[in-house]
Formats: C-alpha cells, sequence, structure tokens
C-alpha cells in the first residue's frame, strides 16, 4: 500500500501578546502526533508561516511538562533537525499529502488563525475530502476557514479546543486574541468537553479536534484510524 503523507503545520509566532514573554507551539502536542503517526510508517512533512525553525513554547519544555514522547524528542537529534528546517507554507500544495495536523501552544493564535495560506490549505484539504486534526489551541485556526459554501468550516459540526476554563487555569484569558471555545461557539461548531486537562477528542467528518495537551496522541490515533 502507499505511504500515507500528512502535513504538519506549526507556528512561527513567538510573542505571548504585549506580556514580554515567549510562546509557540507546545512540544507534546507536536511530539506525541509526531512518533504515534510516524512509528505507524507515515511520512510527515514539517511546515510553517516563516519556514525554519518553529519556536517552542518555553514553558512546554520545562520539566513539569516532560513526557515519554517530549523525552524521546529531546533525545532524537533527527527529529529536531526536521524541525529546525520547516518548510514555508507558501510552498505547500495540499495536493501532495493525505491529511493535515496542527499542534496547538498559543501562537497559532496570533499568525495561522489568519494566515492566508494556511486558511487555504485547510479549505483545500477539506474540499478535497482529506481529513483536518487540530489540538488545543490549534482549532483557532479554523477560524476564518470556509466550507465550499461559504459557510464556516465548524458550522454545524462536533467539535472540541481549548476550553474558557483552562485559558483562565493559565491565566492568559486577557492576553490571548481570542478564545477558542468562544470562538468554535460563536462559528456554529457543536462544542463539547471534559473536564480541564482530561483527555478528550471528537471527529466529525473530516474534522478532528482534540481539547488540550493530553489529548494529542488521542487526535493521532483517530486520524490514523481515519487514514487507514
Amino acid at each position: 500500500m502507499n505511504t500515507i503523507k500528512i502535513l504538519f503545520v506549526l507556528t512561527s509566532h513567538d510573542e505571548l501578546g504585549d506580556t514580554g514573554e515567549k510562546t509557540g507551539f507546545w512540544i507534546e502536542e507536536f511530539a506525541a502526533p509526531f512518533y504515534y503517526l510516524k512509528d505507524r510508517g507515515a511520512d510527515i512533512t514539517l511546515a510553517s508561516p516563516k519556514g525554519g525553525q518553529p519556536p517552542i513554547d518555553p514553558k512546554s519544555a520545562s520539566p513539569d511538562f516532560q513526557t515519554p514522547d517530549t523525552e524521546r524528542f529531546n533525545q532524537d537529534k533527527e527529529t529536531q533537525e526536521l524541525l529546525a528546517n520547516t518548510i514555508k507554507l507558501a510552498e505547500v500544495d495540499a495536493a501532495d499529502y493525505d491529511a493535515v495536523f496542527y499542534p496547538g501552544g498559543h501562537g497559532p493564535l496570533w499568525d495561522l488563525a489568519k494566515d492566508l495560506h494556511s486558511i487555504s490549505l485547510i479549505e483545500s484539504f477539506y474540499n478535497h475530502d482529506k481529513p483536518v486534526a487540530t489540538v488545543c489551541h490549534a482549532p483557532g485556526v479554523l477560524r476564518l476557514a470556509k466550507k465550499a459554501d461559504l459557510t464556516p468550516l465548524v458550522q454545524g459540526k462536533k467539535v472540541t479546543g481549548f476550553t474558557n476554563g483552562e485559558e483562565e487555569g493559565v491565566q492568559l484569558t486577557n492576553v490571548v486574541p481570542f478564545l477558542v471555545e468562544d470562538m468554535l461557539k460563536a462559528n456554529g461548531g457543536i462544542y463539547s468537553k471534559s473536564e480541564d486537562w482530561a483527555p478528550y477528542a471528537v471527529e466529525d467528518g473530516l474534522l478532528i479536534t482534540g481539547q488540550n495537551p493530553a489529548s494529542s496522541e488521542k487526535v493521532a490515533e483517530l486520524l490514523w484510524n481515519k487514514l487507514n
């Protein structure tokens, strides 16, 4: 059978609003799905708006947030090298891939949520019957994406994403450009969630969404099963 090709799209944004602190993507949300899919034989390409090394959220690299997957990544020079050389989103053709996956972290709320290349990629995957998977803050990238009939992509779809309670928990409610839970509801998504920080993922047709970092592997599992 043909190798399954999956595109991972990472943020290039590293400023946490006006706080003077750094953000980026959350390592666990990259590492858990990456290894889950790679270990099953997927061919993964990494892209970001600016290309090159996407910023890692420094908090996600702290000892408190290490998992077996992030520890594997820390020892894995080959994947670190791959990550340091992401291709530019503008150079990506959705036709080359079977699915797209967006890891979260706060970064995507600033750049990918309104990046025209990202929006058009998401729409292209969706309109060609290819799965679009996002986790944690990454469902924010669906904000401006539309179906062929120009209604919001998430309208009438079962979705989840980082909860208002979780954002409150990390004290960034007033820092982020928008709240993922509120946006999904405002766009007509049928939003559901589990308790804060518990693993929870939802699949509805081509859309797969996960609530928080702990949901990353669950999203990858749903995506893999869908592609097989």
